[in-house]
């Protein structure tokens, strides 16, 4: 059949030329981006989860910077704290010098005021000038903001505290056991009676450390109770008066609470006391109440008679406290806390509404994902001087001239024990930063970045150009196109054959 007018093969040959266009294009521009996927109709489905994991790898991106910032961060901190940790240490020598009192002359001991004075000026200075990026890292600006402190509570330390966005956080300590004194009783009924020339010899000893103490015939328990507390920062027990029922002598007990501190009682020569006087204990339902059954007569207490104390028992929001003493703390990666009770607040069992978190802390965004569980939060207290120590001990700032603790008249004891207290506070922030450092922000990297690795590698499996399959598809369209160039300028001319019908 021949016809002019409808050329149909070659309506045939441009449409399939028109396709291995269009696929010789869509390879060009593969081969020439680099991108199998360059706009929505190349592949719907994948350029959807294309750009999801891009997001994915944005976000993964930022957080790896951000940990690197906290490492920075975090450096500039321990330098402050290294620092203040190598003044405190030089604080402690000058302290030990002072006490030598018969070699030193009251201008030596003021000189060495003046060096401390310096020290501790020295101290609150770098607590309020270590910065980051203008932010103040130890002056207390990343501390958290605390509101309703119970009167039961003594102390207390946030180390960390994830809180939702304009949230709070109530702190509850549940005193499932109470905090006990090491404890002891010595009966004498009344002044002590002994055999005539004897004297009535015992070894007191406690967790630091040991005395040995002789009483004459006729020593009151007035007398007794002074001597024994002549000793007790030595010792670590103290003595008082008791008289309850039938048991009437000396009450020893632990200067400090827990299961470390403990009360032994030797005794070396009864001197012929009355019988039936001895050692007693405590009830072990009430502390301050005591039992009748006597532990030892003096007579058989030749090997030592000893009692421990008890630590507290507690949980805190509901997680299982590690304790010593009177102080809780539980460490989660929601909150990081440590509570001390007062003597009353660890002496009773029950519930307690320790205070409420409002605010505060240094917040790191370590995770991809913007929400409370990618959030880590650290607390950093203030270093000032007035800081430093406790409530029970005192704080540093009281070693300045005039205050209670001055090297020159003040109690050189008390001061020693402060800057313990604030060397060990500042070694712990050392510590716990050097953990986040390592443990957390070292942890966090390396996991973002396999992460980081492994989403950009499902982006570029959907996104990227397989350059191997493309270059043959390339090969394979040129051809193609050439073909059908081919057959199209053989489909024009046909229509030329029907010229030789015509004659």
């Amino acid at each position: 059949m021949s016809r002019i007018n409808t050329n149909v093969s070659s309506l045939i040959a441009q449409r399939v030329l028109g396709q291995q266009n269009l696929s010789l294009s869509k390879s060009l521009e593969r081969l020439s981006t680099g991108l199998r996927i360059n706009r929505g109709k190349d592949d719907p489905a994948g350029l959807i989860a294309s750009e999801n994991l891009r997001a994915d790898m944005s976000a993964l991106g930022s957080a790896i910077g951000n940990a690197e910032r906290a490492e920075q961060m975090v450096n500039v901190a321990e330098g402050g704290l290294q620092e203040v940790s190598t003044l405190l240490t030089e604080l402690q020598g000058l302290t030990t010098t002072v006490a030598n009192t018969a070699g030193l002359s009251t201008e030596e001991k003021e000189a060495v005021q003046l060096q401390v004075d310096s020290i501790l000026q020295t101290i609150d200075r770098i607590a309020d000038s270590t910065t980051f990026q203008g932010i103040k890292l130890l002056n207390g600006n990343f501390d958290y903001s605390v509101s309703n402190v119970a009167t039961t509570v003594s102390d207390y330390k946030i180390n960390g505290a994830k809180l939702e966005s304009g949230g709070t956080r109530d702190v509850q300590v549940l005193v499932t056991t109470s905090a006990q004194l090491a404890g002891m009783i010595m009966s004498t009924n009344g002044a002590l009676d002994l055999g005539t020339g004897s004297t009535f010899t015992i070894e007191i000893a406690g967790e630091e450390g040991t005395r040995e103490l002789s009483f004459a015939s006729g020593t009151t328990v007035a007398q007794m109770v002074t001597a024994i507390n002549t000793y007790k920062d030595v010792t670590g027990v103290s003595a008082a008066a008791l008289a309850s029922g039938s048991i009437d002598g000396v009450e020893l007990r632990s200067t400090e609470f827990g299961s470390d501190p403990y009360v032994s009682v030797k005794v070396i020569d009864d001197g012929g006391i009355g019988a039936g006087l001895g050692l007693y204990g405590f009830e072990s339902a009430n502390a301050e109440a005591a039992n009748t059954t006597i532990l030892s007569t003096f007579a058989n207490a030749t090997n030592a008679v000893k009692d421990s104390g008890q630590d507290i028992g507690a949980s805190i929001n509901g997680v299982t406290a590690t304790t010593d003493g009177k102080t809780a703390q539980i460490n989660t990666d929601f909150l990081d806390v440590e509570v001390t009770l007062t003597d009353t607040g660890a002496g009773n069992v029950g519930s307690i509404s320790a205070f409420t978190i409002t605010g505060g802390g240094a917040d790191f965004q370590l995770g991809g994902t913007v929400n409370i569980a990618g959030k880590v939060s650290l607390g950093v207290q203030n270093l000032a001087s007035r800081k430093l120590g406790n409530s029970a001990l005192g704080y540093l700032n009281s070693l300045t001239s005039g205050d209670a603790n001055n090297m020159v008249d003040g109690d050189l004891t008390s001061a020693q024990k402060i800057l313990a207290q604030a060397i060990k506070d500042v070694s712990a922030t050392r510590g716990r930063l050097g953990a986040f450092q390592k443990n957390t922000v070292g942890a966090t990297v390396r996991s973002l970045g396999v992460a980081l690795e492994n989403t950009t590698a499902a982006e570029s499996t959907i996104r990227d150009t397989d350059f191997a399959s493309e270059t043959a598809n390339l090969t394979r369209s040129q051809i193609l196109v050439n073909a059908s160039m081919n057959v199209l300028s053989i489909a024009n001319a046909q229509p030329q054959n029907v010229l030789s019908l015509l004659g």
